[in-house]
């Protein structure tokens, strides 16, 4: 399904270092309730765009804006409406981990009687329930990237950028990670990061924005041949079916995308209840069903099939 409203549109985006072009009419949207993965080489440009859409760069020409919010026009009010995690970043090593929230709740205009509950709310989804009296000094590596993510996201932000979030972290913390960016999606938060690892990516991103030389190559859902309305499946027969393209072709509210003899992937038009309808038709029609699930486009290989076309599938 394709989201109504924008959270955020970047029009004809230009910035510049001495001597070096780093971006280049760049512009896209981004809808609300998505993870988009910003992807690309070292020197593509991420970091600078990432740091104009949080309002900390001021671009040589085009506009940024946020929730509504013209980023370079209004940018305390901006700021207010996202969330922004460098990859080089910082903490009060003196401050102890609830005082380091505390304090970036206020910064973004946080009312007094309500941080302490956004502390202890923040301080689990991050697990440091038990550190918040600790020094963040004292902290490991992935521990201070647990708090400075904490900090970013306190005041419930719009949207959240995040430059390399997982570095650093260890495999169970990775994962929990990917869990708290999945569920901050379904709370209707929007999401952009980037991210060298893409099988980290892969686990919770729902769009790609590939960019390169400081333009944008291609911007797309990660939905591998379903268009809007449509979810893509993946059926595997325990017995071949010389038939089975056709058969699948004829039922209502079916597309096949690609069709062997024993498997084939669909894009089928309508919710969980048409799914559940689709594979009793399938049973119905005698086919011996040995998988059906859901399936989703590797974004690893989508990536490589938009920079080296025909590549991707070997890969």
């Amino acid at each position: 399904m394709v989201p109504s409203a924008p959270i955020a549109r970047v029009r004809g985006l230009g910035y510049e270092y001495p001597g070096v072009r780093a971006l280049s009419g760049v512009s896209f949207a981004l809808h609300r309730g998505t993870v988009t993965a910003l992807v690309g080489p070292n020197g593509a440009g991420k970091t600078t765009l990432l740091r104009c859409l949080a309002g900390l760069d001021a671009p040589l020409e085009g506009a940024v804006e946020v929730a509504g919010v013209d980023v370079l026009d209004r940018p305390r009010e901006a700021h207010r409406k996202l969330g922004y995690l460098s990859d080089f970043f910082g903490v009060y090593e003196a401050l102890t981990v609830a005082r380091c929230l505390a304090h970036a709740a206020a910064m973004q205009g946080g009312a007094e009687a309500e941080i302490g509950g956004a502390v202890r709310r923040t301080a689990l989804r991050l697990g440091l329930s038990d550190r918040l009296g600790q020094a963040a000094g004292t902290l490991s590596r992935g521990l201070r990237q647990r708090l400075a993510i904490g900090q970013a996201l306190i005041h419930g932000p719009e949207l959240l950028l995040l430059d390399e979030p997982a570095a650093g972290l260890d495999p169970e913390a990775r994962h929990a990670l990917a869990a708290l960016f999945r569920t901050l999606r379904e709370e209707g938060m929007t999401l952009m990061v980037s991210s060298h690892i893409l099988a980290e990516l892969d686990e919770y991103s729902t769009h790609m924005l590939v960019i390169r030389g400081g333009e944008v190559v291609e911007q797309r859902a990660l939905e591998g041949g379903a268009g809007p309305g449509e979810r893509r499946l993946r059926l595997r027969l325990a017995a071949p079916r010389a038939d089975l393209a056709a058969t699948l072709g004829a039922l209502t509210g079916v597309r096949v995308v690609e069709a062997g003899e024993r498997e084939a992937v669909i894009a089928l038009a309508g919710d969980e209840t048409a799914q559940a309808a689709l594979l009793a038709a399938l049973l119905g029609a005698g086919l011996a069903v040995a998988e059906f699930a859901a399936e989703r486009e590797n974004l690893h290989d989508s990536y490589l099939r938009t920079v080296r076309p025909g590549e991707g599938a070997r890969a």
